[in-house]
């Protein structure tokens, strides 16, 4: 998707609605079974290829999955397009291991505990066969190498029994005494072995029997943030990624984990004057000076790195300006951007606040291009979801593959999908279930009473409730974290501690082929 594209498209470009299908679950849970605080998933993410997908948990476990066709065909998916084989289903994906990333851990200094769950993962470039990838908890990153091995055994080595036991037992004829360093003390026989038992003496051979997968651990950046950790983001180079707390950014090298700089530092001095915190970044996916960050006042700031050490100036200030008012106690809350991501042209960036999904170009800072309710029918209720702390979860949204569509999490482990092509109408509820498909929300034109009049009055929270269409939606369930697979109309979303595939089946595949995508990335210009 380009800006031309997005202003532009007329009726007859539009793509066709897609028709998502379940098609995968892993993790699920039995009617009335109780879900471990350990086995929630807190991190999804598709490597850039598709052919991998990695999901971390509040355990510190990350679980790595593969595509079937990698298994049945030998070589990943996107090679097998250049070749002259039918591919007629979407990619399947099937468990290929996992590891203990990070343990509980505690500050003695700050006597603060530490907890072991997987913030974000981020796939590195991967070499030589094997996989790289970066994963982070509260305040530590670790960057993990997970490869093949040879699993090596030695043959037995002694006499043939049946051959010997003719001339003598084996323990009668000839025995050593073992001692350190491989030494042996001869004890006397007056018997000896015949020439034919030598003969069957087997020497010790090394055999390789079968591969098994090994994850070590290369690196750990720690000791540089004094806050949590919110982000990581790998740049374009494949040398350097950022991690980002609530003040600061700091930039790293893989392959130094003993020093980091600081880019982006909005600690006042005074902490009674501060106002906002960055709640994400991420570095555009092609020019590698470039950084887009959030805050939690709704503003996204690109950065150019090629300006100055530390970036305490932006380039572009992204923000909407509010509607005279319409400012209430809950507006600077729902506006905090929790996600940001950069289409894969590196033209448009998608964020996602608690009410709305945003899509912004980047060549146009006087608002968004685009912006989509995610679910709108719960605004009235804000005084409930703010009392049992619902308004404070962080969602994540994610793009397609050509840019045409985004999608984005809510409550009842309900996720939403939204054509962002111009004069597209296409808004889908699914749930992450077996049975997906949802009956369409219709979201209001505006909520049903004014902001301005709603209590702060203590109340009982009221985890359940019904939306426009009156299908029952429950704060408990939320979906927070979804990837969206790099080629293909498939979804990836985590409800609890169950790992669902959605896929569709659209009249169009928007497989992109590999000419294909090197041919866009050399339409991409320069910002």
């Amino acid at each position: 998707m380009n800006g031309n594209d997005h202003s532009a498209a007329t009726g007859d470009d539009l793509p066709q609605p897609l028709d998502w299908k379940f098609s995968q679950v892993f993790g699920e849970r039995t009617a009335g079974e109780e879900v471990q605080e350990v086995d929630i998933i807190s991190a999804i993410e598709f490597d850039k290829s598709g052919d991998y997908l990695a999901t971390g948990d509040r355990g510190g476990r990350v679980v790595l999955f593969e595509t079937s066709d990698r298994l049945n065909h030998g070589g990943p998916r996107r090679d097998l397009e250049r070749m002259d084989y039918p591919i007629t289903r979407h990619p399947e994906f099937r468990y290929k291991t996992e590891f203990q990333s990070h343990e509980p851990e505690f500050d003695y200094l700050k006597s603060l505990e530490i907890e072991e769950k997987i913030n974000k993962i981020r796939w590195c470039q991967s070499a030589n066969g094997a996989l790289f990838l970066l994963s982070t908890n509260d305040k530590t990153i670790k960057f993990w190498k997970v490869h093949e091995k040879k699993v090596k055994k030695i043959c037995d080595m002694n006499v043939d029994q049946v051959k010997a036991v003719g001339n003598g037992s084996v323990s009668s004829t000839s025995s050593r005494t073992c001692i350190p360093n491989g030494g042996g003390a001869e004890k006397s026989s007056d018997k000896s072995i015949s020439s034919s038992a030598v003969a069957s003496l087997r020497l010790p051979t090394v055999a390789s029997h079968e591969m098994s997968l090994m994850a070590r651990c290369r690196r750990i950046y720690a000791h540089a943030h004094d806050y949590h950790i919110n982000s990581i983001s790998n740049n374009s180079d494949g040398e350097t990624f950022v991690s980002v707390d609530d003040l600061r950014i700091n930039l790293w090298n893989l392959e130094i984990s003993n020093q980091s700089f600081n880019i982006v530092d909005v600690k006042p001095s005074n902490m009674e004057d501060l106002t906002e915190v960055i709640t994400s970044a991420e570095f555009h996916p092609s020019h590698c000076n470039t950084l887009a960050y959030s805050s939690s006042k709704g503003s996204i700031r690109l950065i150019d790195m090629r300006q100055s050490a530390l970036c305490d100036r932006h380039s572009k200030l992204f923000v909407e300006q509010e509607a005279p008012g319409s400012k209430s106690f809950f507006t600077e809350i729902i506006a905090s951007i929790s996600d940001v991501k950069f289409a894969k042209d590196g033209r448009h960036i998608l964020s996602r606040d608690y009410m709305t999904l945003k899509l912004w170009d980047i060549n146009m800072d006087s608002g968004p291009v685009a912006t989509f309710q995610v679910h709108e029918y719960l605004r009235p209720k804000l005084c409930d979801l703010y009392e049992n702390d619902s308004i404070f979860d962080k969602f994540e949204c994610c793009l397609s593959g050509d840019g045409k569509r985004v999608a984005t999490g809510s409550y009842s482990n309900l996720f939403r999908v939204f054509g962002s092509s111009k004069g597209s109408t296409e808004a889908t509820t699914l749930e992450a279930s077996k049975n997906p498909i949802r009956r369409q929300v219709q979201a209001p034109s505006r909520s049903s009473r004014s902001l301005g009049t709603l209590s702060r009055a203590v109340r009982r929270a009221d985890n359940s409730g019904v939306d426009t269409n009156g299908n029952s939606f429950d704060f408990t369930t939320k979906l927070l974290h979804l990837a969206w697979h790099p080629t293909e109309n498939s979804l990836a979303c985590a409800a609890s501690n169950s790992l669902y595939m959605s896929r569709s089946r659209s009249k169009k595949n928007i497989i992109i082929a590999l000419p294909q995508i090197e041919a866009s990335k050399k339409c991409c210009g320069a910002l």
